[in-house]
């Protein structure tokens, strides 16, 4: 292992799927099961035609993708419109909106890097509606990461409302939201709500930078002169397309992510892993010394997710296939025998 135990937290803590991190800081790994993030190990199969990357994108394939996501996600198709990632959804919005802002901690680290530092406030989930009286946005996710925290749908309505009357906005962050859709708020015509989704969580191809957006018109027209004419890869159309009009391999998928999470449930409880929160995608512990079992983990090839305001929070996505899940089972057997 190369570099200090504090200094290590501080690098893996700022996003997951930092392999090329792990490889030099525990140079003597040569196999790595990564469980840093919460992306789906099982990705959707996507032949590409060759022609895709030859074409300008095709509006036509931009408009199918977002009526098919829009079916998916219980919203109406003039509200959704895809983007290349919704991070880079999110700073675009906190570029175009105006006012002061509130985000929900703990949360993703993207909700208060949207925003000018003068105009962000942390709010704590047990009492963030009521800053809808006096702020003019309010970002939180749900189900939230790390912890799976969900806002209540009522507070939700109460809230989007309130700011709606000073002409604010409700962002909603569902970007784990794919493995139970009948909980999405992305269909709901609550006034100034937006909502916005991932396509490569649950997909397990994040690499395609695809998100969407569901927003009132005035919210959609800003963005769309911000990003473009052609603001989705041709290959990302084409996978996006595929993907959505897929719904047997989108139910597989859920059965796939549900009963990984149990599995998962089962095996740290095995090992007296205390379990705070969990998704479908991913499970939080909190564990003390939380440092020394991350530093473990990955000096037997798992590489995890640890949060630095928790000093003892872990994260754990899930593994992929048996190889991964027998890793992770003899790291925590070890641990356990130290």
């Amino acid at each position: 292992m190369t570099g200090s135990a504090p200094a290590l937290i501080e690098v893996f803590s700022v996003h997951g799927g930092r392999i090329d991190q792990a490889r030099a800081a525990f140079p003597t790994v040569s196999t790595w099961t990564d469980l840093s993030t919460g992306i789906a190990p099982w990705r959707y199969p996507t032949p590409l035609d060759p022609g895709a990357w030859a074409a300008l994108p095709d509006p036509s394939a931009l408009a199918e993708l977002e009526a098919l996501a829009a079916h998916a996600f219980g919203a109406d198709a003039a509200r959704v419109m895809a983007v290349p990632g919704t991070d880079l959804a999110l700073r675009l919005l906190g570029a175009i909106l105006p006012g002061r802002a509130g985000w929900v901690a703990p949360g993703y680290s993207g909700h208060w890097i949207m925003w000018p530092a003068d105009r962000a406030v942390p709010l704590a989930q047990a009492d963030w509606g009521a800053a809808s009286d006096h702020l003019d946005a309010i970002v939180l996710a749900r189900p939230n990461n790390p912890d799976g925290w969900r806002a209540d749908r009522a507070s939700l309505a109460a809230a989007a409302d309130r700011l709606s009357t000073r002409g604010g906005h409700l962002i909603v962050d569902e970007a784990f939201a794919d493995a139970t859709p009948g909980d999405s708020v992305a269909g709901c015509d609550w006034p100034g709500l937006i909502v916005l989704r991932s396509f490569g969580k649950f997909f397990g191809l994040a690499g395609l930078r695809l998100g969407f957006v569901v927003a009132p018109p005035g919210v959609q027209q800003r963005l769309r002169a911000l990003i473009g004419d052609w603001p989705i890869a041709a290959p990302a159309l084409a996978a996006g397309c595929a993907a959505y009009a897929d719904s047997r391999w989108q139910a597989e998928q859920r059965a796939r992510l549900i009963a990984g999470s149990q599995r998962m449930r089962a095996l740290l409880a095995a090992h007296d892993l205390a379990i705070c929160g969990q998704t479908p995608f991913f499970t939080l512990v909190d564990c003390s010394p939380r440092d020394a079992l991350f530093i473990h983990l990955a000096r037997h090839g798992v590489l995890s997710r640890p949060f630095g305001a928790h000093q003892g929070w872990l994260r754990l996505g899930l593994p992929g296939n048996a190889a991964g899940w027998a890793r992770l089972a003899q790291a925590l057997a070890s641990w356990r025998t130290k």
